[in-house]
């Protein structure tokens, strides 16, 4: 029976839309992130670690605002449905009913277990992606070069995130979006090779390395011994002992002083560098405790006043002599010396230190030729100049053409064309200017003041020993002796000479 025409037909029962399939599909999208994003709160409270924030608060959120848009779309569908005369899409639930108190039981309990697992299964995400398998095999494979010398480096223990994200959601989110177009260039292979270091946008040191590492609490000298090989037949040792001035203090625990001077206990220290790897430094800034502030720029080729306006002034911290902490390319002429430190090379084999840094010096296409050529160039030198050396038993040739294929492998990657002369190494002065690139007696203030080159400002050799023999030594602390006569030392720099491979 059809109503008359001036009786409006009844309207559909709207209540209850919530009943249908397409929102309650979202209200399990936003009751399981829910559910996940105050699980993953309650862990990042107890153990903030960088990845969690990922998850907790823009992964699951995003998820759960999913959800809660598509229940309203869900019941504008079911309002439809139902003016068109359809009724809701499940029965009513009557508890009553044995049956159906049986099937709600069912549902609880697989609702339980599955936001249970739901929230374990993104904690575990958390952990895969928060690992340095992930950062160094699983997803960023151009990155072998420093995965690897990353395994073999003094942080090895310490996780990628730590130093590159740090804890919090924010640093993550901002490296993740400077990160976004790496995983583009990784897709379609658009990335530089080598992969420039992150040197422009790296979380400040005193957020990372001094979660660990503090300053502040160094002080004094500290004893280093560095050895090295001479490339002659019986591979010469030769040690040298020196005392590093390490120093540090803060103001209320002693004076500030030695290299640690300058990390922004007691002085500021600033700087402008013009050039992408902050290899050289025309102007600096030291602001002291009192706020006294002196300038120095280099005598030859100063900065205009409109330079240092324009120019990026960084402040000085661990990463700018700190800034190849873990993935360390040693060039080959260090890497030998530590592979006969270590005995992992005999150093009883004739002429092994000079044959093997010029087969690592060599330029190869591939790793595969370079096994090849490594192998061949050790193995003709020891058969021909030595053969009964090199048919002795133990195969001794063998097992250094082994171990210098193995420093090869550790140090130097053709494909993504990185060796030890890629990324400049600023700790020290011996292969790089490194200390030298402010003191080098060339940066001058307004009122005269030199930026010293002293060697003593920074360590004081105690001895110098050539196998086994003491060549100079004193508790006082004694000049360099140079093993060839130079001349003045102080009118030169370590690595003018000293390139990592074949040479002194």
């Amino acid at each position: 029976m059809t109503p008359p025409d001036n009786e409006e037909a009844p309207r559909p029962n709207e209540t209850g839309l919530f009943r249908n399939s397409v929102s309650l599909v979202g209200g399990v999208l936003a009751v399981v992130a829910a559910a996940n994003i105050a699980f993953l709160a309650v862990v990042d409270y107890l153990t903030p670690a960088p990845y969690l924030g990922i998850f907790a608060y823009m992964v699951l959120p995003a998820i759960m605002i999913v959800g809660l848009i598509v229940i309203p779309i869900g019941m504008l569908w079911e309002r439809r449905r139902r003016r068109r005369g359809e009724g809701p899409q499940y029965p009513r639930l009557d508890l009553n009913d044995p049956r159906q108190r049986s099937l709600l039981a069912a549902v609880a309990a697989f609702t339980i277990v599955f936001v249970a697992l739901s929230a374990a299964g993104s904690y575990q995400a958390y952990q895969v992606t928060d690992s340095v398998q992930f950062c160094g095999t699983l997803c960023h494979t151009v990155m072998a070069p420093e995965y690897t010398a990353y395994t073999h480096s003094p942080h090895a223990r310490v996780r990628c995130v730590d130093c590159h994200v740090g804890s919090g959601a924010s640093w993550f989110v901002r490296s993740k979006l400077s990160g976004s177009y790496q995983v583009y260039a990784v897709t379609f292979r658009k990335y530089p090779r080598p992969i420039p270091t992150p040197v422009h946008n790296l979380r400040p040191a005193q957020q990372t390395c001094e979660e660990c590492h503090w300053p502040r609490r160094f002080y004094g000298a500290q004893l280093k011994v560095f050895t090295h090989y001479s490339s002659d037949e019986k591979n010469t040792p030769r040690q040298i002992r020196m005392l590093l001035n390490i120093g540090g203090a803060e103001p209320l625990a002693g004076v500030p002083s030695g290299i640690h001077w300058h990390m922004n206990i007691a002085n500021k220290i600033s700087y402008i560098a013009t050039d992408e790897h902050r290899q050289l430094i025309p102007w600096v800034q030291v602001q002291d405790q009192q706020g006294k502030i002196t300038v120095y720029q280099t005598k030859d080729s100063p900065l205009k006043p409109e330079q240092v306006e324009k120019g990026s002034r960084h402040l000085m911290d661990c990463i700018d002599c700190h800034n190849r902490p873990t993935h360390i390319f040693n060039p080959p002429d260090q890497s030998v010396d530590n592979a006969l430190t270590a005995r992992l090379l005999d150093a009883s084999l004739p002429f092994i230190k000079q044959q093997a840094v010029a087969a690592l010096t060599k330029t190869y296409d591939n790793d595969q030729q370079a096994m090849q050529g490594i192998a061949g160039d050790l193995t003709q030198f020891y058969s021909s100049k030595y053969p009964q050396l090199y048919n002795a038993p133990g195969q001794p040739i063998k097992a250094a053409v082994a171990q210098v294929q193995q420093i090869y492998s550790n140090t130097i990657f053709p494909y993504m064309k990185v060796d030890w002369r890629t990324h400049p190494a600023n700790i020290g002065h011996f292969y790089f200017p490194g200390c030298f690139r402010c003191h080098d007696g060339n940066h001058v203030s307004a009122d005269g003041k030199v930026i010293t080159k002293n060697c003593n400002a920074c360590h004081t050799v105690l001895s110098e020993v050539e196998s086994g023999a003491p060549i100079i030594g004193s508790n006082e602390g004694v000049s360099f002796k140079h093993p060839v006569d130079i001349g003045d030392l102080s009118q030169v720099s370590c690595s003018d000479c000293h390139t990592g491979g074949t040479g002194p």
